[in-house]
């Protein structure tokens, strides 16, 4: 097949994590006789310094005519002030805006080689396999946001809106995939302090009696889920949430795998268009040093393949090429245990691209 790949490689470690990406996909379509094409794009800090904005219009034109978007990674310390008119996250949030890319995905799978990695105890990550399913482009974060003087001092406050439409087109992402898992979703929200967790919980209820009935359906509030992710995780199979939640609780999740290096994520709309990023930052503490991870990109890799291009063997070669490399002890730093020999991101990386093409 034939397919445009838009690549949005952004700051700090994003150039050199997608680069390994590349070269996945590179391999991918030798060996698979595919024929990509990428189409590379400015986002985040490196484009409001050349073009004042974080999200450029031919970058969005780029992404609108591609047929998927890899991204690696958004800010840094040089674009770092919240005062800021302009800060590079705005690119992000406003992609995800722009193609109406509602619903991320957040698989959370756990190595037997990096179970060490882990600060959770072993016999607490056995079975660990769960997915969150994040609502992306409603909720707090884009919001009507003030900030005032008044009579007694500054005040500020940032809206949390939920549309009824917003909530059910995510949530049959997520019991769509439920189906296709463990047949057991959970809703995370705050029911008991927010009206917008309220309105989710009764729509949600609603929607999985009349339509998902065969599915094993809970709801928990997103404190517990909190403390159940570290206590019990694999009890979870698909986790479905509103924008902040989602955000936070999937770094949290991270942790079961052993890094945020090692977690991929797929945001995804109406049609086949998605953009596939790690989860992780832009780690400018890192950059340049040939210390990130790659496989959390590799992995969005194997994501873009599946939901996007539709190719199921293809995103299962290089899945079981990344479960091969590790089992080999090809990992890097963040994801060794002590006194194991690291590699650096271009060594994961080609070890991952040659185990696709042996």
């Amino acid at each position: 097949m034939q397919a445009v790949i838009a690549v949005l490689a952004g700051d700090g470690i994003g150039p050199e994590v997608v680069a390994e990406g590349l070269k996945v996909l590179r391999a991918v379509a030798s060996r698979f006789g595919h024929q990509f094409s990428f189409h590379e794009a400015l986002i985040g800090g490196c484009a409001i310094d050349v073009t004042g904005s974080p999200l450029p219009a031919e970058t969005v034109a780029v992404c609108r005519a591609a047929d998927a978007i890899l991204l690696g990674a958004v800010g840094g310390p040089k674009w770092d002030d919240p005062q800021a008119r302009v800060r590079p996250e705005q690119g992000l949030l406003g992609i995800r805006k722009e193609l109406g890319l509602f619903a991320n995905l957040r698989p959370v799978r756990i190595y037997p080689q990096l179970i060490d990695a882990s600060p959770l105890r072993p016999e607490r990550l056995q079975g660990v396999d769960l997915i969150v399913v994040r609502e992306l482009t409603g909720g707090i974060y884009f919001g009507e946001k003030r900030r005032e003087q008044g009579a007694h001092g500054e005040w500020a406050s940032d809206l949390c809106l939920y549309h009824e439409e917003e909530i059910i087109r995510v949530v049959r992402v997520a019991a769509h995939l439920a189906r296709q898992r463990r047949k057991k979703l959970t809703l995370v929200d705050k029911a008991n302090v927010l009206e917008t967790s309220r309105l989710w919980r009764s729509i949600t209820t609603r929607l999985i009696k009349t339509e998902f009935p065969d599915l094993h359906f809970e709801t928990m509030l997103v404190d517990a889920c909190a403390m159940h992710l570290i206590r019990r995780p694999a009890d979870f199979d698909v986790i479905v949430t509103e924008n902040m939640f989602g955000d936070i609780l999937t770094d949290e999740a991270s942790m079961l795998a052993g890094s945020m290096g090692m977690l991929p994520s797929a945001s995804l709309g109406d049609g086949r268009l998605g953009l596939y990023e790690p989860i992780h930052g832009s780690a400018p503490d890192i950059a340049g040093q040939g210390k990130a991870n790659p496989l959390a990109t590799i992995l969005s890799v194997a994501m873009l393949l599946r939901h996007s291009l539709n190719l199921p063997t293809e995103a299962d070669c290089v899945e079981a090429a990344v479960a091969s490399v590790i089992e080999r002890g090809i990992v890097t730093a963040d994801i060794a245990v002590p006194g194991q020999h690291t590699y650096s991101t271009t060594a994961v990386g080609d070890a991952v691209a040659a185990t696709i093409a042996a």
